[in-house]
Parts: structure tokens; C-alpha cells; sequence
């Protein structure tokens, strides 16, 4: 089924304390507006409307950038001055003038409901044809500060009464509000009509529109989502909660499809991670956007992984850095205070110790020792270190970018590589040692006498 959305943010979440709008705060790496835009259209959304305060040129920019990449059906629409929930949606008149159908309001700063739950809600009208409207609830042990579902019999919504006009058999009452519904349009619009603005606020709700609906005789339903699930952000605490909730899905949804989390708290994904059947990620270990772990792997403890794709059977860390642009074949190993940034690395190519390789290709079986150094900046450019297949990099090399390393070519340790080195050749620049025989004992002798 499809139906249409309207996102309601226009917000100040001065509580956010940021100069960042709240609804683009992240949670698993991702703007908490779009996991709403996300969800919905997961759900069947055809056409989403994203209720914004005036001058919020951030939000309007994402959305730019969203509709781009994504080629959805996204507008904008101002709610200039904020006056109400339902004020907020009647902002959105225009923009689904020529839509008739379900719409479900939702909320950006309510980022883990489930696309199900969208189209549970929308599906809830589509087939009760009695009833106006379908508002979200969930059950908690600690209703204080909620709205309460008053209920006739048969489960249907009489009223939402908030706590303040609540009688004390109403407060006992722990099926409480969410905010998310789901309503028809034109209806909707019809509605808010006759709901008034409230005379000490100045502002119309829209909740106020079940009053009117069983007043037409229409009916009201009342579905029910997990507590955790429409959680609101209001505040940078309530933001951390996000996340560790994310977390535990992102965390479950790994194991479930075959990886082995040894320490799951431990481990911290991104909405993106794509981990294959497998997969060993022990303690400690951060995975942020663009990672692709693949088959076997196993990724040891306190490693960051960025931008990274990865063979089958590749070990890496612990104690590793992958950056940007890290492509790894098949068996390849990164060993412990290892970074790359913007490299390719052949199958079964290592780098085991202490190394830095950035801007580079490694080829297959290469060998990188320990203290290695990609000189690839100069100030000015990055530039580019090729390594052939079977290459043996001595020890604490210094290569010096641009440069190429000939297949099964050899550095001696200690080398800084200023020129090409070509295939089976062996290269050694580093000064020439000298012994001084007894040396050592004399100058002991003189450090005593002064």
C-alpha cells in the first residue's frame, strides 16, 4: 500500500544546546530526519513533506541533497510562526492539494520507529473505511508526563486526556500517547478546521481533531508500538539512549545473519556496516561509515575501521587504523598500530607492525616490515607509492612518494627509497656503518674522568 508522510520539525530543541537543527543530530552515524524520511518510504511513503521552521536553510540543504541522492518525492514545507501540532500540518495543505489518501504524521526527532509501524498505522484506515483517524500508543510503567488513552469497550479511542486535566482513575491509566498517527486527507484538513486554538498557548492541537472526528460520528483506533521504539530526543542524554538502542539492533541484526561479536556492548557500528557470514570482531572495536567486512574476517580488539572494504579472511588489528579508501584482497593482514588511508592491498599481502601506508597499492604477497613509512605528502600534493606482487619491504623504510617498487624487489631495512626500484632488484640507502674497536671502553673512560 502507499501513502503519503508529513515529518513535523520545525522544533527549536533548544535543549539540544547546538547550533545544529535537532533533527539532524545523528544516531548510528545518521541524521535522525532521515531515518524518518528512510522508514516511511521503507514503509510505502510515495510522497513525504517535511514541516520546517523559517530561515532553517541546514535543514533545507540536507534535504537537497536527500531528494539527489535518493530521488524521492520530498518537499518542504514553512511553519512560520510555530503554532501547534496541528498548525503544523495544516502547513502541509498545499503541497498534498492534488493527494487524496492516507497520510501518517510523524516526527524527525523520533528516529527508531520501524517502517512496519508506519504501515501498520496506514493500513489500519485503509481497512476500516468507519474510522478518521489511527493514533500510536505504547504501555509504560511511568505514565506521568503522557497523554492517556481513554478507550470505549472495544478498544477504540474515546479521547487522549494530557496529565494536567487528567482525573485520578485517567492518571492510573499507563497506555499513553506517542504523537504518531495516521489520518485521512482532505478529511484531515476538514478537521483542523473546527479545532480551535487554544486560548493560553495560541496554538492548535492535533490531537484535538479525535474530539471532532467522534463528534462526526468517525472512529478513532488505537495501535500499539514498543515503548523503546518511539522514543522522542529531546536532549543530549535522550540522544545517547538513541544510540545505545541503535547499537543493539545494529548488534543483533550482525549476529543474526552469522558474525561472532565476542564483547557485543564493546563494539560500536554504523548504520551502513555490511559484515558477512563469519566474521570475529572481538572487544573494543569501532566500525565507523563505509565498512564492508568480508567473509571470516576478524577484526581484533581496539581497531577503527573508516571507509574500508575487505576480502574474505583478512585479519586486522589489534590496535589497527583504517581510513578512507582501504581496500583489502582476500587473506591480507594488518597487524597492530598498522594505519592505511586511501590504499589498495593485493590478496595475502601484510603489513604486521607499526606502519603507516597511505596513498598507495600493495601488490599480492607484499610484504611491508615494521616502522614503514608511505612518504606521500609533500607539503603541497599527495602522491602515490606502488608496491609490486612478492615485494619485501625492509624494517623502517621510508618510501618516498612518488616511487614504485618492482615485483619480488627487496628493500634493506633502514632505507629511505627515493628512486624506482624495478622487479628482483635489491635496494639498500643507508649510510655505511663503522666499528671502532674498543671504542665503547674509552669513551666510558673519559665520561669518568669529567
Amino acid at each position: 500500500m502507499s501513502f503519503a508522510t508529513i515529518i513535523l520539525a520545525a522544533g527549536k530543541g533548544t535543549r539540544m544546546k547546538s547550533a545544529l537543527p535537532k533533527p539532524l543530530h545523528r544516531v548510528g552515524g545518521k541524521p535522525m530526519l532521515a531515518w524518518v524520511l528512510d522508514s516511511s518510504f521503507a514503509a510505502g511513503s510515495e510522497r513525504q513533506i517535511v514541516i520546517t521552521p523559517k530561515d532553517s536553510d541546514t535543514i533545507e540543504g540536507f534535504l537537497a541533497d536527500f531528494r539527489d541522492k535518493r530521488g524521492l518525492d520530498v518537499r518542504r514545507a514553512v511553519q512560520d510562526p510555530p503554532k501547534g501540532t496541528g498548525h503544523a500540518v495544516d502547513c502541509a495543505k498545499d503541497a498534498l492539494d492534488d493527494y487524496s489518501g492516507i497520510v501518517v504524521v510523524a516526527f524527525a526527532d523520533t528516529p527508531l520507529v520501524y517502517a512496519d509501524t508506519y504501515s501498520r498505522l496506514a493500513q489500519a484506515l485503509t481497512t476500516n473505511d468507519d474510522a478518521a483517524v489511527a493514533c500510536l500508543g505504547f504501555t509504560t510503567d511511568d505514565p506521568t508526563g503522557y497523554g492517556r488513552f481513554v478507550q470505549d469497550n472495544d478498544g477504540g479511542l474515546l479521547r487522549i486526556v494530557e496529565e494536567k486535566h487528567a482525573t485520578d482513575a485517567e492518571k492510573a491509566i499507563n497506555f499513553v500517547n506517542a504523537g504518531i498517527m495516521a489520518l485521512r486527507v482532505p478529511e484531515v484538513f476538514d478537521l483542523l478546521d473546527a479545532v480551535p486554538y487554544q486560548d493560553t498557548s495560541g496554538e492548535k492541537y492535533l490531537t484535538d481533531c479525535i474530539a471532532v472526528a467522534r463528534a462526526n460520528g468517525r472512529q478513532v483506533l488505537a495501535l500499539e508500538a514498543e515503548e523503546v521504539e518511539v522514543m522522542g530526543i529531546n536532549d543530549r542524554r535522550h540522544l545517547a539512549e538513541a544510540e545505545a538502542v541503535l547499537q543493539t539492533r545494529l548488534r543483533g541484526a550482525a549476529m543474526d545473519a552469522g558474525a561472532s561479536l565476542i564483547a557485543p556492548e564493546t563494539v560500536f557500528l554504523h548504520h551502513d556496516t555490511v559484515i558477512e557470514p563469519d566474521v570475529i570482531i572481538e572487544p573494543h572495536v569501532v566500525i565507523g561509515p563505509g565498512v564492508h567486512l568480508g567473509e571470516g574476517s576478524e577484526i581484533k580488539s581496539f581497531s577503527h575501521l573508516e571507509g574500508t572494504i575487505t576480502g574474505a579472511c583478512c585479519v586486522i588489528g589489534p590496535y589497527a587504523r583504517l581510513r578512507p579508501g582501504t581496500r583489502l584482497g582476500e587473506g591480507v593482514k594488518i597487524g597492530n598500530f598498522v594505519e592505511t588511508k586511501n590504499t589498495t592491498m593485493g590478496d595475502l599481502a601484510k603489513a604486521n607492525h607499526l606502519s603507516y601506508v597511505g596513498d598507495a597499492e600493495v601488490g599480492s604477497r607484499a610484504n611491508i616490515g615494521a616502522g614503514t613509512i608511505t612518504c606521500n605528502y609533500d607539503g603541497v600534493n599527495k602522491h602515490k607509492t606502488a608496491i609490486g606482487d612478492g615485494a619485501f619491504i625492509g624494517s623502517n623504510t621510508a618510501l618516498v612518494a612518488p616511487v614504485t617498487i618492482g615485483e619480488r624487489a627487496i628493500i634493506g631495512a633502514g632505507s629511505t627509497i627515493t628512486r624506482n626500484v624495478g622487479d628482483d632488484d635489491l635496494a639498500l640507502a643507508r649510510g655505511e656503518m663503522k666499528t671502532i674497536t674498543g671504542g665503547a671502553a674509552r669513551l666510558r673512560q673519559r665520561q669518568k674522568k669529567s
